[in-house]
């Protein structure tokens, strides 16, 4: 048993803190939360006096990309040799934890073997969920061809990795859908729009027609998974809900009317607003070319304009990074740039309770409560008056998972 004596604890429910609290942790599962007034005996176990910090649930990433090794991944596919990538996965991986997130969800290139490494202790990390290989039409922005190339895959570089399941027509897009989660896929990423990384597409094309991604949702509700699609535009976005896609990645041109669809349709967004402002900060310098820059032009600076629509309809509001190679290292610069629309309360709770949601892990993990499961972060400072106190790992003085210190200063 360990107690954790004395914090401020921000339950992350959308409630108030509470000052000098107590949180006991029994098993991996929280076991009770006292205040002042109602602590009563004396603590058991392990006591870890947290004057003056606050605790907290422990960070969710929604959209992750630990098998992204460098911002230009041809070059990736070129130079990494499967060993190598494996050691380096597990670094980024184990990075993710450092950073205060306790689970995340890997938005395509992970696989069950990296989330069973993280489950079976080989490695350190957050728990996982993976969606294996992103599904993407032939031309999409899963298909990393260019124009002068036709085959579709080598024999050449690592076995694993950002790779996309190119397929076409609906019966494509089932076995596609159904090898992904035979693979152990948590759910299943489509490519429903372009994308700036892509070569060959245009960043308002919409991909993927209404019955395959049909065909897609189906596979995976009757696997119990779901579909998350990458997606700018409104017209790619309405395809993707109108079918039965439970998020939207980026989603950085919503209009009004999407909005209000996609609240209807109780569909999730996940933004990704410091991917953009990190690859315009270095994307020249790691190889993005004029064609790719020009195309994130289009997204920098209209991504926050939708978060305002979107939380203006009342759509459910998750989070991520989507941050590539050695830019991962700012994931929680995501917050702040978010809390400059949503403000510091409802962002950490689309990071923690929101995306636990989505994640279909709400009644175990995602908040403070009793007998949710002990993902938790002891943060110096009020993370409410400056949510930036989160990107220097310094001022995490405790991370716990599932009940066990991984880190703890106190």
């Amino acid at each position: 048993m360990i107690s954790f004596r004395h914090a401020t604890v921000l339950a992350c429910t959308g409630e108030n803190p509470v000052d000098d609290a107590t949180v006991v942790v029994e098993d991996g599962v929280i076991k009770d939360v006292l205040t002042s007034a109602t602590e009563g005996a004396r603590l058991s176990g392990d006591v870890v006096d947290c004057r003056g910090a606050t605790l907290m649930p422990g960070l969710i990433d929604a959209h992750v990309h630990v098998c992204a090794l460098d911002v230009d991944l041809s070059r990736q596919r070129r130079e990494y040799p499967t060993s190598l990538m494996a050691y380096a996965i597990a670094r980024e991986i184990k990075l993710a934890l450092d950073q205060g997130f306790t689970t995340i969800r890997d938005a395509g290139g992970a696989d069950w073997g990296m989330k069973e490494a993280v489950d079976r202790g080989l490695i350190p990390g957050p728990r996982m969920f993976v969606s294996g290989h992103p599904l993407s039409q032939s031309g999409g922005h899963g298909d990393h061809r260019t124009r002068a190339e036709n085959d579709l895959d080598c024999d050449c570089g690592a076995a694993i990795g950002m790779f996309s399941e190119i397929a076409d027509g609906v019966d494509e897009v089932r076995r596609a859908a159904r090898t992904q989660l035979r693979r152990g896929a948590d759910a299943i990423k489509v490519m429903a729009g372009g994308g700036v990384a892509s070569l060959t597409d245009r960043l308002e094309s919409v991909q993927y027609q209404p019955d395959e991604l049909h065909a897609a949702v189906a596979e995976a509700q009757a696997a119990g998974a779901y579909v998350l699609a990458h997606a700018y535009t409104p017209e790619a976005i309405r395809s993707a809900v109108e079918s039965g896609v439970r998020s939207i990645e980026h989603g950085n041109l919503l209009d009004d009317a999407t909005a209000d669809l996609m609240a209807a349709h109780g569909s999730y967004l996940v933004p990704t607003f410091v991917t953009y402002e990190k690859l315009h900060e270095h994307g020249g310098e790691r190889g993005l070319t004029k064609a790719q820059l020009a195309k994130l032009d289009l997204v920098l600076g209209s991504g926050l304009e939708g978060l305002g629509k979107a939380q203006r309809a009342g759509v459910s509001i998750g989070s991520g990074s989507d941050l590539l190679g050695d830019l991962a290292r700012y994931k929680t610069r995501e917050l702040a740039i978010k809390a400059g629309v949503l403000g510091a309360h409802a962002t950490l709770v689309a990071t923690t309770r929101t995306n636990a949601e989505l994640l279909g892990i709400a009644d175990e993990a995602g908040t403070v409560e009793v007998g949710k499961r002990a993902d938790l972060l002891v943060v110096d400072g009020d993370p409410l008056a400056d949510i930036s106190v989160l990107q220097d790992q310094n001022n995490l003085l405790a991370i716990v998972k599932a009940g066990e210190p991984y880190k703890c200063l106190l």
